[in-house]
């Protein structure tokens, strides 16, 4: 291992040759390997450098995918009883949000004693140290809470209660800076070694012992985050290590395992779905810990969201976008129906999802106008908000303003899934001409007339506009989120609030939910149940912890707090 000073006095160039090579005069051993650059390897890696650890922090892109997905998030935790509630009326506690967790998880396999385990803890930590620990290293918060995954299928069923989504000022890159400020410093001070372009093909056991990993150097190049990178092998390598921690991540850039673990309770597998992570997300550490001796579990438990839209400008292959609707555009399947309830915007992605499959098409339709795309549409990822994620309050203002934020108005004039028109029959007519299904106009109109009349009332018999006014009961809806309840259409027929807009939407490839089993100090068991000597896993890798700790359904702004929790539980076993 070079000394602090000599690795200091290498020209950054050079470290980064070094990193891309292997070649560290004979540089094979450190206490940790670390395998995989995101936010969970992050988190582990800054709490190996505050102990003082030799770290080796391998991933198969170059450095600028840095903090892997993280990176492209909306950058939304999961907290419980914050400040932020409280200041907007919100009543939270970790009862009532371990209720929704139970509630929504729906545990009931044997294998699921650990993802139980990790879920109290992971709430427990959320209603506890998680807002103060992310202050203390630099994290700032946005002062309006979102609320996600809504729910409607009673106190114990699946949702949350109230909202809970606290949303990163910095979105996704401000998450990952705190933790990355940490591992630079270690780099500069010699006890991390970063090693992008190495590609794990195997990790190593002695005598029953993961002592470290072998792998390809791959090429080097320059291409930007999420770009495609070549596969072309330009050498190997070899590290033995005290420990390894996998922290590569989930399936959801792999068409081909996601159709293998397709859960077969949701009936038919998807012909079509948009990709929600880049290409590398491949989810090949999964096989190669298994063929170690790792127990992975859940597999076919996954979350794909149900709101994809593609992308006009596209970073990596078949890139969608999702949308954060409010509860107001009016949803029709494919062939026009209105999805039932309690299947509105925002309330139950898994159970929308599972009822779109039963369709036999792979597409839905939004149905709304040009006030509510101005109110209600966000667009996931740090990309699309380049406000929050630049910290710019002036450009923040510009949403309070006439018109759709930049970004969605972009998509609305470039976006091949958009339909903008002034009278249903026009809108039809767009929709037939990029949709499977010919819709008919008089159908369509007169769903669009009946719900109208369901708006000259602040109560209603339709529960999708129910939920519209029960949400503008939340203040922080009310001030930023919903639309003032109207109709879509003038006694005329015609648009009564700007364009009518019709959406196409796509289902999109983004997390699985199961993994590499874990005890709570992110140990990898074997199939037996005993600790894997050794070897741990973080992350998406693990299912966010214990194989899978969402159960079957997510209730957002969980999945960046798993990553930062087991990565968190993994550096600091590794610490002892």
């Amino acid at each position: 291992m070079f000394t602090r000073e000599e690795y200091r006095s290498i020209p950054t160039v050079s470290k980064t040759r070094i990193a891309v090579y292997g070649e560290v005069m004979g540089i094979r051993e450190c206490d940790v390997v670390v395998v995989g650059a995101g936010l969970a390897g992050l988190v582990a890696t800054a709490e190996l450098v505050e102990a003082g650890k030799r770290v080796i922090l391998l991933d198969q892109e170059n450095e600028a995918n840095l903090g892997g997905q993280a990176f492209w998030s909306f950058g939304g935790l999961f907290l419980v009883d914050s400040p932020e509630q409280r200041r907007l009326g919100v009543k939270d506690s970790y009862e009532l949000a371990l209720q929704d967790w139970m509630g929504s998880a729906g545990f009931d396999r044997p294998e699921d004693e650990w993802p139980r385990q990790w879920a109290e803890a992971y709430v427990a930590f959320a209603a506890g140290e998680k807002r103060s620990w992310l202050r203390e290293r630099g994290w700032k918060i946005f002062p309006v809470v979102g609320w996600a995954e809504r729910g409607g299928y009673g106190p114990t069923g699946h949702g949350n209660s109230v909202p809970r989504f606290h949303l990163t000022w910095g979105t996704g890159p401000g998450l990952v800076e705190i933790f990355e400020r940490i591992v630079r410093d270690g780099i500069d001070r010699g006890s991390v070694i970063p090693a992008f372009r190495h590609r794990v093909d195997e990790v190593v056991v002695t005598d029953g012992v993961a002592t470290g990993v072998r792998g390809a150097v791959l090429e080097p190049t320059d291409v930007a985050r999420g770009v495609t990178s070549s596969r072309t092998v330009v050498g190997d390598f070899e590290i033995r290590a005290g420990a390894v921690l996998v922290t590569s991540g989930g399936i959801g850039g792999n068409w081909d395992l996601v159709q293998k673990n397709w859960p077969k309770r949701m009936g038919r597998t998807p012909s079509h779905m948009l990709s929600g992570v880049p290409a590398h997300v491949d989810g090949r550490m999964l096989e190669i810990s298994r063929a170690a001796g790792g127990n992975i579990i859940n597999e076919d438990r996954m979350w794909h969201y149900t709101e994809g839209i593609t992308n006009w400008d596209s970073v990596w292959p078949n890139h969608g976008i999702r949308i954060l609707p409010g509860p107001s555009s009016l949803w029709l399947d494919a062939s026009g129906q209105q999805l039932p309830a309690p299947l509105f915007p925002g309330f139950d992605t898994l159970g929308t999802l599972e009822h779109i499959v039963s369709t036999g098409h792979d597409y839905t339709w939004f149905l709304l106008d040009q006030k509510i795309i101005e109110k209600e549409f966000g667009l996931s990822g740090q990309e699309q908000n380049p406000d929050l994620t630049g910290r710019d309050l002036r450009k923040l203002l510009e949403r309070v303003r006439p018109g759709a934020p930049g970004p969605v108005e972009a998509f609305k004039q470039k976006g091949v899934d958009f339909v903008v028109a002034d009278t249903v029959a026009e809108l039809v007519a767009g929709m037939n001409k990029i949709g499977d299904v010919t819709l008919d106009a008089a159908d369509v109109e007169k769903l669009v007339v009946a719900r109208d009349r369901e708006m000259d009332n602040d109560f209603s018999k339709d529960l999708s506009v129910s939920a519209i006014h029960a949400a503008r009961n939340y203040r922080g809806d009310r001030l930023a989120r919903i639309a003032t309840p109207h109709k879509l259409l003038d006694e005329t027929g015609r648009a009564a609030a700007g364009p009518l807009i019709a959406v196409k939407l796509h289902l999109l490839t983004r997390k699985s939910l199961g993994g590499l089993q874990t005890d709570l100090n992110s140990r990898v068991l074997r199939a037996d149940g005993t600790p894997f000597p050794g070897l741990y896993a973080a992350g998406e890798v693990a299912g966010f912890g214990g194989g899978g700790v969402h159960g079957y359904r997510s209730l957002e702004g969980t999945f960046l707090g798993g990553c930062i929790f087991s990565g968190r539980a993994a550096g600091r076993a590794l610490r002892r």
